[in-house]
This record gives structure tokens, sequence and C-alpha cells, in this order.
């Protein structure tokens, strides 16, 4: 389950597409607990829409991106999305911000991150 450590090999796409919503409601909360407000970027995106990499974990219902406000301002720095970042990965998630995508939460699924 979600929350116990990173959901390793032999973990199946499903169980993964069943962790992560709950990862993501956890991610939430925390965010408005900790004074931001979320607005929702790119959830799930159809590989047959041809946009993104076409392994994207946002084909494969593993990734969510989203806005960050402040005090009603919208936050596009990755550096501001950190405090919810090391959270995620302690739940077990794989935060964009080690790349430069601070607003993308994902699940790893084999080489895909």
């Amino acid at each position: 389950m979600a929350g116990k450590g990173v959901l390793g090999n032999g973990v199946s796409l499903g169980e993964k597409q069943r962790s992560f919503l709950p990862m993501v409601a956890k991610l939430i909360e925390y965010a408005y607990a900790a004074g931001y407000e979320l607005s929702l970027g790119a959830g799930y995106r159809d590989p047959k829409w041809g946009v993104g990499h076409p392994q994207s974990l946002h084909g494969r219902r593993l990734a969510i991106d989203l806005h960050l406000f402040k005090d009603g301002v919208y936050q596009r720095k990755t550096e501001v999305h950190e405090p919810l970042g090391e959270y995620w990965e302690s739940l077990g998630g794989t935060w964009g911000g080690r790349w430069g995508d601070g607003n993308h939460y994902s699940l790893a699924h084999g080489r895909m991150r």
C-alpha cells in the first residue's frame, strides 16, 4: 500500500494505479494544511492524443501535474514545490522537481518516473 515505501518490482500497473490516487489525496491534504491551494494541471493524458512522451506516466494514470498557489498567487518556480515534493517522495512517489518539472508528481513504473 502507498505510504509504506516505494512500490517496486513485482507490483502490477493496476496495483500502482490504485495506490496512486490515495497518495494524491494525501498530497492535496498536505498542501492545503501547509497553506497552499492547488488547481489541476495535466492528469490523465491519452497517448492517442500525441502529446508528450509516448510512454508518459500520465498515459498510464500514474502522474499528475498540480498548479500551486500561495495567497492567491500562482507559483511558477520549481523551488516553491519543494516541501510538497519532499512529502510526495516520503509517500513513495517521484517528484519532477528533481529534473526541473516542479509541478509533476508521479509513481515510477518500469523505466519511467
